[in-house]
């Protein structure tokens, strides 16, 4: 059961959503990630799967976010699915402290 709706989310960590869910929708995915790094720049994608590379939404919002030179995350998002170990490993792996939260339709979970 979710603890949020998505217009529960102040309107940084709501454009996240939007962005996460754009993401998805670029290329026919039902899954997208967003990330808000310390200085409110922000990183969407959707999920890699190719024969040589699979990322998650998120590992992949996080690897856009560290190739640009984020040195702090403050928010991740992820849409359509309720969670992403790997993703919020490596967003940790950035910001300890990160707010990460799923989205799936308009229901909104914290991840722990």
């Amino acid at each position: 059961m979710s603890d949020l709706h998505v217009d529960d989310l102040d309107a940084e960590d709501a454009k996240l959503v939007t962005l996460a869910r754009g993401a998805a929708g670029r290329v026919s995915q039902t899954t997208g990630a967003a990330v808000r790094d310390g200085i409110g720049r922000t990183y969407a994608s959707a999920a890699v799967d190719l024969p040589s590379l699979r990322l998650t939404a998120l590992q992949a919002a996080v690897a856009q976010a560290f190739a640009a030179g984020a040195e702090a995350l403050e928010a991740a998002v992820v849409f359509g699915v309720e969670a992403d170990g790997e993703g919020l490993r490596a967003a940790r792996d950035i910001s300890s402290d990160v707010a990460a939260y799923s989205v799936i339709r308009k229901e909104v979970n914290r991840l722990a």
